[in-house]
């Protein structure tokens, strides 16, 4: 029996994030807080001992990913399908105008249902694009995937063999990550047996959510209204 592990790690904060404004596929790059986080992350990703370093081609996950890569002294691929989810016409709206212009979507949001009316992806959608690009990568004993907080969940979601309705988890903070081990059982068949849709053998669980270290990564103020933001699935 064998194991391996993966890491999904969130970009670092970008001015955006601190407007609450969604990004979903629009390409804003790092702010200064965003640097500092990646700079404050990759040793932590370094320590892991990764053998493989794989991000979303978008500027704010590329620009994080690339700091854990030179930590890491790996190189870097980049995979357009770990990119965020797309948000239809909320992209680059921020959340008080997405309430005003939107309410009844807004409203299935702060619910945290999926809202597929805003014209964007579907959880399903993200998840199996993200599950795809992951079943192609090549099986080694640590994998670092720099991604999105709605990409992740999707992807941790799929993996944990969970229904795509609620994320359960939750978002995952700036340069935060969720770690999973697998175990691979030879001469047992099927798609991830009684965890999630791993390879052939693989049974998935979530070792840890929302690692990170202190400090910087504190991505915005306290709000009155943190606990729905808790619940959101966006790229806000």
């Amino acid at each position: 029996m064998t194991s391996r592990r993966l890491l999904l790690l969130r970009h670092g904060r970008t001015a955006w994030n601190a407007e609450r404004r969604y990004q979903g596929q629009l390409n804003p790059p790092l702010d200064d807080t965003g640097r500092m986080q990646a700079w404050d992350v990759a040793p932590l990703i370094a320590s892991t001992r990764p053998d493989l370093i794989v991000s979303s081609d978008a500027e704010r996950a590329r620009q994080t990913a690339e700091v854990v890569a030179e930590a890491c002294r790996l190189p870097l691929t980049l995979e357009p399908r770990l990119r965020e989810r797309s948000l239809g016409h909320w992209e680059g709206l921020t959340r008080d105008e997405v309430a005003e212009r939107y309410p009844d979507e807004f409203a299935d949001w702060r619910a945290g249902r999926d809202v597929s009316r805003r014209g964007g992806e579907s959880r399903d959608e993200v998840a199996a694009r993200a599950l795809a690009a992951f079943a192609e990568l090549p099986r080694v004993p640590v994998t670092v995937l720099v991604t999105h907080s709605a990409t992740a969940m999707a992807l941790c979601t799929a993996l944990l063999g969970m229904a795509q309705t609620v994320h359960v988890l939750g978002p995952l903070a700036n340069c935060h990550w969720s770690e999973l081990i697998a175990e691979e059982h030879d001469g047992e068949g099927g798609q991830g047996g009684e965890g999630g849709e791993g390879g052939e053998g693989e049974v998935w669980r979530l070792r840890a959510h929302n690692l990170g270290s202190p400090g910087v990564v504190l991505p915005l103020p306290v709000r009155l209204d943190a606990e729905v933001d808790e619940q959101s699935d966006a790229d806000a």
